[in-house]
């Protein structure tokens, strides 16, 4: 007799869905792992992806002041600003434009900058009396006032400027050269985190780093960023365990390496791969990194240089001096982050400690590199996630006042790796509020930091869920040759 209940029907159905389904999902299991084992044995599909010039720079160091600087306090001179003190934003400026939530419904009262500027080095570009040591080196600095991004808060900003998207999960600038580029050593990671540990504007409006700014995303998690510790070993469990010495570490890293090689060869996904790698890294890291981190044999002059900081492990200034030393050994891509710039109110007295932080280890690090001969193929690039407003917020006076979120246009300074120095490039009105010549996305300074490595942005690709991933995304993007030497 037919049993035609529900519940027959139902496990039938069941039945069916697991012999037929799990055939279509084996085979789709399958396909992505073969794939994956014919990009990880293809270690050279990705050298399609170069421009075929001689690459200007080797190297790039990210300075990134997370909060995001005020530009017309820094960078942008706007002397005319002055009259407009407390008067309201004209309509014909803010032209309706988005603004926070901090901002809504609220007066937009002008707020002029309370800082000097005065021209400087052959090329008389206007810098900041917060800037002096900075100032010494305006004619290698690229300074750029157009820069403009679409987010208007600090997670997807921040987000868009170290992955090229507001969306979590891509890979990182550093993943991305990694990937395209390789390693010049074999000691040191090819991308690694510096996060400064001390602001002195105070600790007012620090957002938390999250690791995905350094992640590698679709990408071989080998391209991803290694983020040196503020205290303890410089990397996480860079020391052995008690009873362990380097004999038996390596004995034991043979052992594990030599049944990992043979799942490999089983399966042949890339992280296996990557797994040895990254333990074979590890271990050498054991004798590099403690090398790399000890700074007692630089010289006084060049201590004196970084300015007093630099004895203070974690420090902004400490961090750019070992990125002075990790470009000696040819780390690929350093970024160091510095927190603090989130300036909605109080902004002198915020403002003034951060540039001590930033401004005298910024211009050694040049002035370093230069001596070195180092400077010619580093490229150094300085940015925040987005610019702030011309209004203020909070208090208003002529010497307190403080800044919203502005994402229409921010200003950032390059220098080195084949960058024109002493220019200025880009314009904003005379309220720093609209870009009027010279726009330039993150996604422009993303393409243009890949060319000067000798990479082209648009063949640079990985392919992830159905499309060929890429730092710069899919909008139109350019390289932003102006600039260039």
């Amino acid at each position: 007799m037919q049993n035609d209940s529900p519940s027959t029907d139902w496990a039938l159905a069941r039945r069916q869905f697991l012999q037929t389904g799990s055939m279509g999902l084996g085979a789709t299991v399958l396909g992505s792992l073969l794939a994956r084992k014919s990009r990880a044995q293809n270690p050279n599909a990705r050298a399609a992806a170069t421009t075929g010039k001689p690459p200007r720079a080797k190297r790039v160091i990210f300075l990134f002041m997370a909060g995001a600087p005020s530009q017309i306090d820094l960078l942008d001179y706007k002397p005319d600003l002055a009259s407009q003190f407390r008067k309201p934003l004209p309509p014909s400026v803010s032209m309706g434009q988005r603004v926070t939530a901090m901002t809504k419904g609220k007066q937009q009262l002008v707020a002029p900058s309370k800082y000097k500027f005065s021209r400087q080095g052959k090329s008389g570009i206007w810098m900041c009396e917060l800037l002096p040591h900075l100032s010494k080196v305006a004619d290698d600095l690229c300074i750029v006032n157009s820069l403009y991004t679409n987010a208007i808060n600090h997670d997807p900003a921040k987000t868009s400027v170290c992955t090229g998207s507001e969306i979590p999960g891509r890979a990182s600038m550093g993943a991305w050269i990694s990937y395209g580029l390789g390693s010049m050593n074999q000691d040191l990671p090819e991308c690694v985190i510096l996060n400064s540990a001390f602001w002195t504007g105070g600790t007012r409006n620090v957002q938390a780093l999250y690791s995905r700014l350094w992640g590698s995303g679709p990408l071989p998690s080998k391209h991803q960023g290694v983020k040196f510790q503020t205290s303890g070993d410089p990397v996480l469990f860079l020391s052995n365990p008690k009873g362990i010495d380097a004999r038996i570490r390596r004995r034991m890293l043979d052992t594990v390496g030599k049944v990992n090689r043979g799942h490999f060869e089983q399966i042949g996904d890339p992280e296996i791969e990557t797994t040895i790698a990254q333990q074979e890294m590890a271990f050498r890291m054991q004798s590099s990194v403690p090398e790399l981190t000890d700074v007692s044999g630089e010289p006084k002059h060049i201590l004196d240089l970084y300015g007093p900081e630099v004895t203070k492990t974690g420090s902004f200034a400490r961090n750019c001096l070992l990125a002075r030393r990790m470009i000696e050994r040819d780390v690929r891509f350093i970024q160091i982050f510095h927190r603090g710039w989130d300036h909605h109110t109080i902004l002198p007295q915020q403002m003034s400690g951060q540039c001590y932080d930033i401004d005298q280890p910024c211009g050694a690090l040049i002035q370093d590199l230069k001596q070195r001969g180092l400077l010619d193929d580093t490229l150094i690039v300085f940015a925040g996630e987005f610019g702030r407003t011309t209004y203020c917020q909070g208090t208003l006076e002529r010497d307190n006042y403080g800044r919203d979120h502005h994402p229409r246009c921010f200003s950032g300074w390059l220098a080195g790796g084949g960058i024109k120095g002493g220019l200025v490039y880009g314009q904003t009105d005379d309220f720093s509020y609209n870009i009027v010549a010279n726009p330039v996305a993150v996604r422009d300074l993303h393409a243009t930091m890949l060319h000067q490595l000798g990479i082209d942005h648009e063949r640079l690709t990985f392919p992830f869920q159905g499309l060929d991933q890429r730092l710069t995304g899919v909008l139109p993007t350019k390289v932003i040759h102006d600039i260039l030497s």
